[in-house]
């Protein structure tokens, strides 16, 4: 069973697939701590907020609400709520704290696309064909380190960034993994000036790529 929180469809806003029409499969719980996170409802799995899984797609705002869902209940609503998008994002939370393998196999036998969004600190139980997004969590609260595993695994590595200390934490990663990722977003925490500023430099300085969460310059989730 998979914890749930919401589940909605939208265009995906960050890195290779930014503009892809995509169905959000947001999972519950996560532990490591990032600081600025902006999903902290799903950091716990309190069964005072658990509900029917109708209850995660209904949802108007950010809430603790979550469900228990396999991945034929989980396929079943998407069918029934006649979402248009064959991509899917599966993001959280930390869904690496789950074995994703049997609900991306059966998404990717009824036509569907996957995507993993992963902090990288837990092990990436996702077949081959799923496209691993690895936003490495360095030093964060939690204590969790990132793992070499996740990041080899990684398709692409997407980076928030505030400050030089941000890309320096990740260049120090990658050396020390000796890595050299297919390819590296830096994302601008919360669009601030300052901080998308030295992404655009870096990005330039080290040929890596820029990311800008273009859904929240729309004003959509």
């Amino acid at each position: 069973m998979y914890k749930i929180n919401e589940i909605f469809e939208t265009i995906q806003g960050e890195a290779s697939f930014t503009g892809t029409p995509s169905i959000f499969i947001r999972l519950q719980g996560c532990p490591v701590g990032c600081s600025w996170c902006d999903t902290k409802q799903t950091w716990q799995a309190s069964d005072v907020y658990k509900v029917d899984l109708q209850k995660t797609v209904e949802k108007k705002a950010d809430s603790e609400l979550w469900a228990d869902s396999s991945a034929e209940q989980i396929l079943s609503l998407i069918q029934d709520k006649g979402y248009q998008a064959k991509h899917i994002v599966i993001t959280g939370g930390e869904p690496c704290l789950f074995d994703l393998n049997p609900m991306c196999k059966l998404l990717h036998e009824n036509g569907f696309s996957t995507q993993l969004e992963t902090s990288g600190t837990f092990e990436i139980k996702v077949p081959e064909k799923t496209w691993v997004t690895v936003s490495p969590k360095i030093n964060m609260r939690g204590g969790y380190p990132v793992l070499k595993s996740a990041m080899l695994r990684a398709n692409e590595i997407k980076h928030p960034i505030a400050m030089m200390k941000h890309v320096e934490e990740l260049e120090v990663l990658l050396e020390e993994m000796n890595i050299q990722p297919p390819l590296v977003y830096l994302q601008p925490i919360s669009q601030k000036a300052k901080a998308t500023r030295l992404a655009v430099d870096v990005c330039i300085a080290k040929n890596w790529r820029l990311s800008v969460q273009m859904h929240k310059y729309l004003g959509i989730n």
